[in-house]
């Protein structure tokens, strides 16, 4: 494991949670987040004085990162990004000592960057209320299982809303994977216009719950799995069972201190994440047809 350094600084003021409480987090729940994290490009959100002060994202490893640390020539609109891979525990305490408090990473990974092993979909609420994300949830569900007959998994983000994950087997390239979660999120905000709108302007949405489906996108991001969230008493972003998610009240359910024990506790929800991963040529036909049918 790295060295910790101050690890007795607060990082999180107002519950108290410290560096050291960060470092030991991560190391705990290091193969559960592993997985998710693995060859794929890092961004990195640093808070090195804690959340009382203004963080920072880093895509581009820091010159006195050790050479230990893998990392990875991605290529972006004008140049490179030499993004850190964080494949092992030893990587993850370190970034965690650096100050990185959140974990944001790409819907490809490194040996097959223009091709995403997943769709996502945020269900952002325009105001706090998670009774219309639950539904909301359920809705494009049913969508996306039922009647598109694809693998759609639930992630609590550790902060407003959820994410609806799609495993894809990496055949359609990043245009592909955002025409067609385009097609689906148009569909159920006419489908539905009091419930769901896919307007960008947070002034436009009055109320409604955002589909946000432009991460699918190349070198954007989304938070991992199991991340912690600068914010205050540290909520964690957490996979959960569908038949969980009528139990809870908000995105932020699960924190720093009650994660570990979930996660030693309960079956992973997401096991058989990779198993269900499709190809989207059906369900792109599918959705096409709904469209062609209208909204009823």
């Amino acid at each position: 494991m790295a060295n910790t350094t101050s690890s007795d600084k607060v990082f999180f003021p107002k519950s108290g949670i410290t560096k050291g409480d960060l470092i030991h987090y991560y190391e705990t729940i290091a193969d559960y987040m592993l997985p998710y994290l693995e060859d794929r490009p890092l961004t990195m959100h640093r808070f090195p004085k804690g959340i009382s002060e203004e963080g920072f994202f880093q895509k581009n490893a820091s010159d006195y990162f050790p050479d230990w640390i893998n990392k990875a020539k991605v290529k972006k609109k004008s140049g490179w990004v030499n993004s850190v891979i964080c494949n092992n525990k030893e990587t993850l305490s370190y970034l965690a000592n650096q100050g990185t408090i959140t974990f944001h990473v790409t819907l490809s990974k490194i040996d097959k960057l223009d091709y995403p092993d997943k769709l996502i979909i945020d269900l952002d609420p325009s105001v706090h209320d998670f009774t219309s994300v639950r539904k909301g949830a359920h809705l494009l569900r049913d969508l996306l299982v039922e009647q598109l007959g694809l693998s759609v998994y639930i992630m609590l983000t550790g902060s407003e809303g959820v994410h609806l994950v799609v495993p894809l087997m990496r055949i359609e390239n990043f245009d592909e994977v955002r025409i067609f979660a385009k097609k689906v999120v148009t569909y159920m905000a006419e489908k539905y216009p009091k419930d769901f709108t896919i307007a960008i302007r947070k002034d436009k949405r009055k109320g409604r719950l955002f589909l946000d489906y432009l991460r699918n996108s190349y070198a954007q991001t989304a938070v991992c799995p199991y991340s912690v969230r600068a914010l205050q008493k540290a909520p964690v972003a957490m996979p959960i069972a569908w038949d969980e998610l009528d139990k809870l009240n908000d995105s932020q359910a699960f924190n720093i201190h009650t994660a570990g024990h979930r996660l030693t506790k309960n079956e992973d929800p997401w096991k058989d994440f990779t198993k269900n991963a499709k190809i989207l040529s059906d369900a792109n036909k599918r959705m096409d047809l709904l469209i062609q049918q209208g909204i009823s």
